[in-house]
């Protein structure tokens, strides 16, 4: 994550300017071009402005709906010229993290565009510099939100998670987006459902009473699925990832099976957070 003003994250101070986003897909593909299966490299950075637009992320199922699903992640992670610049940034460092080799816009052929394009920053990695005044953000002031802290919680994980995919570490990046799913979930405790409040404290507890509450709809079925992976992920014979795993070689998480317990945390995370919308309203 690059280092800059942290209301930044929580406020856009206006868009990314228009040319940029033509300029940075083009490098985009320029950079997947140079792989024989350019598929995964648009993946790669479909995760990352996925998440600074605050979308959920799928697979796309070819390359050419992959290319188009690309254009509206960046698109929509326009509408922050701060979170778009990173998105991009943070997914070439991690493709490079990933394979040495590999040819990834540098700083100084990002900053020629953001220059190109007048858009008002410039990149001295950690720190991203506003070249041109910014509106005010009225913030700082008051103590950040519950929502305030939870999005940047949110943000932080997904972003640790997806970095330690990039760079091999398959079982701490499935370890750190379970514990967001068991974060995220704390979020319901005490919230009024139905007739009775959310009394669990853990997320075992806590999926099991909105369960009871969903009967007979999508989301007991839903919610069933989580509590199942989550068990599996967390028993030593299973994914081995929250209370230890048995000594022997197939305990260890491939790379293909990380990326499918994440894509599937994440999805989980997603619905708990439209849930917890609903039932707070």
């Amino acid at each position: 994550m690059l280092n800059f003003n942290p209301s930044w994250r929580l406020v856009s101070p206006g868009p990314i300017a228009r040319g940029v986003i033509t300029e940075f897909a083009t490098l985009i593909r320029r950079v997947a071009g140079s792989y024989d299966n350019r598929k995964p490299i648009i993946e790669h950075y479909k995760r990352y402005f996925a998440d600074a637009a605050g979308r959920p992320h799928h697979d796309s199922s070819s390359l050419d709906w992959a290319e188009s699903d690309l254009g509206e992640y960046m698109k929509d992670a326009g509408s922050s010229a701060p979170l778009f610049i990173e998105a991009f940034y943070d997914a070439g460092q991690a493709l490079v993290r990933r394979n040495e080799n590999i040819v990834v816009p540098d700083v100084g052929m990002i900053n020629h565009y953001l220059n190109l394009h007048d858009a008002g920053y410039e990149l001295d990695p950690p720190h991203l510099h506003a070249r041109k005044a910014q509106p005010m953000v009225a913030v700082e002031v008051l103590p950040p939100s519950l929502d305030a802290q939870a999005h940047e919680i949110i943000q932080r994980s997904l972003k640790q998670s997806e970095d330690y995919l990039s760079a091999g570490n398959d079982r701490q990046a499935v370890q750190e987006i379970l514990w967001l799913l068991e974060t995220v979930s704390t979020a319901f405790q005490g919230l009024p459902i139905g007739d009775t409040t959310i009394q669990g404290k853990y997320f075992n507890k806590i999926a099991g009473e909105l369960k009871r509450h969903r009967k007979g709809q999508v989301a007991e079925q839903a919610i069933d699925w989580m509590t199942t992976l989550h068990g599996y992920l967390s028993s030593p014979t299973g994914g081995g990832v929250r209370h230890g795993a048995t000594l022997s070689p197939e305990a260890e998480l491939s790379a293909h099976e990380a990326r499918l317990f994440c894509n599937l945390i994440r999805s989980y995370t997603y619905f708990l957070l439209d849930e917890y919308d609903r039932v707070s309203r």
